[in-house]
C-alpha cells in the first residue's frame, strides 16, 4: 500500500513576528511513496517545470537522507510522486513542506513513529529556522524558534473562532524571482532598539488579536519595522497592492514569509480584496491570486509500503 503524505502551505512572520510567528493555510502538497522497481520521481501542478523529477528532487533527497541519517540500507526502488498545489518560491514554505514530506516518509516506509519533534529538527537541519516547519507540522498558529544551542522549540498558539471560521486569507502572488537568500541579504545586521521594543510590542498585539478574535487590534499589530520595509520595495506593485487591500476592506495585510506574496486578512467581501490586489499588481505584471482559509491541522500520513 502506498504511503500518501499531505503538507499545508504556511506563512511566517506575520508581520511583526519575524522569524518567530508562522500560520498554516489550507493550501496542501501531497505526496506518494511506493515500492517499484527502481527509482523514479514525478513532478505534476506547481513548479512541474522547474523542479527535478529525479534524484535531486527536494523530497527524494530527504527520504534518502533519513536513511543515510538512521543507518538503515536504501530500498532498491521507490517511485515519489509529488502532486503540488503550493507555489514555489513564493513564501509560502513550499521548501519545507518537500523536505518535511520526504522525512516523513521515510519514516512511515521504516515503520517508525512520526515524532514530530524529531522532524522538525531534522528539517531546521535543512532549512536553517522553524518558522515554516513548525506550522506545517503542527497546524494553526505557532511561535517557533531555537535556542542557544541551537535546538528548535515551538509553541502552538490559541485562534479565536473568528480566524478559522470566517476569514478568509487572500494571497496575492506576482510574478517577481525573489530568492529568499536575495531577501535575506536586504536586512540590517543590527536593528536600532527603538525598533526593536516596536516590533515585539506589536508581535504581541499580533498574538493577542489573534487569541481574542480582535480585527482592530490586528489591524494597528499587523506593522513591522524590522524586514518588510526593506523587501517590500523589491516587489513591484507590493505598496500599493497592500495600501489597495485595505482600501477595498481588508482587516490587515503583510507580505507572506520574505515575499513576494501579499497576504491580505478579510472579514468581509475578500472578493473585493482579491481584485483590488490584483489590479494593483496587475500594472506591474503577471499576478495569480487566491483565497484560503487556515488550516488547523499540519502533517497528514496515511498507509504504509
Amino acid at each position: 500500500m502506498p504511503i500518501t503524505l499531505s503538507v499545508p502551505a504556511t506563512t511566517s512572520n506575520l508581520g511583526p513576528g519575524f522569524d518567530v510567528l508562522g500560520l498554516a493555510l489550507d493550501l496542501w502538497n501531497t505526496v506518494t511513496v511506493a515500492p517499484a522497481a527502481g527509482w523514479q520521481v514525478t513532478v505534476e501542478g506547481e513548479g512541474a517545470e522547474r523542479l527535478p523529477h529525479g534524484p535531486e528532487n527536494r523530497v527524494a533527497r530527504a527520504f534518502r537522507w533519513v536513511f543515510q541519517t538512521l543507518g538503515e540500507p536504501l530500498p532498491p526502488g521507490v517511485h515519489i510522486h509529488c502532486r503540488n498545489r503550493v507555489p514555489v518560491g513564493s513564501g509560502l514554505g513550499s521548501s519545507a513542506t518537500a523536505a518535511l514530506a520526504g522525512m516523513a516518509a521515510a519514516l512511515a516506509w521504516l515503520g517508525r513513529p512520526l515524532d514530530r519533534d524529531q522532524l522538525l529538527a531534522w528539517t531546521v537541519a535543512w532549512e536553517g529556522h522553524p518558522d515554516n516547519a513548525a506550522p506545517a507540522l503542527h497546524g494553526g498558529l505557532v511561535a517557533a524558534g531555537l535556542e542557544e544551542g541551537g535546538r528548535p522549540w515551538v509553541l502552538p498558539l490559541e485562534l479565536h473562532p473568528l480566524w478559522v471560521e470566517q476569514a478568509r486569507l487572500v494571497l496575492a502572488l506576482p510574478e517577481v524571482d525573489l530568492p529568499t537568500e536575495k531577501a535575506r541579504q536586504v536586512l540590517p545586521r543590527q536593528v536600532p532598539l527603538a525598533d526593536a521594543a516596536f516590533n515585539l510590542a506589536h508581535a504581541l498585539q499580533v498574538v493577542e488579536a489573534l487569541r481574542r478574535g480582535d480585527p482592530d487590534l490586528l489591524r494597528r499589530g499587523m506593522v513591522d519595522r524590522w524586514h518588510q520595509p526593506h523587501r517590500v520595495p523589491l516587489i513591484p506593485g507590493a505598496a500599493r497592492a497592500m495600501d489597495a487591500a485595505l482600501e477595498a476592506g481588508a482587516v490587515a495585510v503583510m507580505l507572506s514569509g520574505a515575499g513576494p506574496s501579499v497576504l491580505a486578512w478579510a472579514l468581509a467581501d475578500p472578493d473585493a480584496v482579491e481584485a483590488a490586489m490584483r489590479e494593483a499588481f496587475a500594472r506591474h505584471g503577471p499576478v495569480r491570486t487566491w483565497q484560503l482559509r487556515i488550516s488547523q491541522r499540519g502533517l497528514q500520513v496515511q498507509g504504509n509500503p
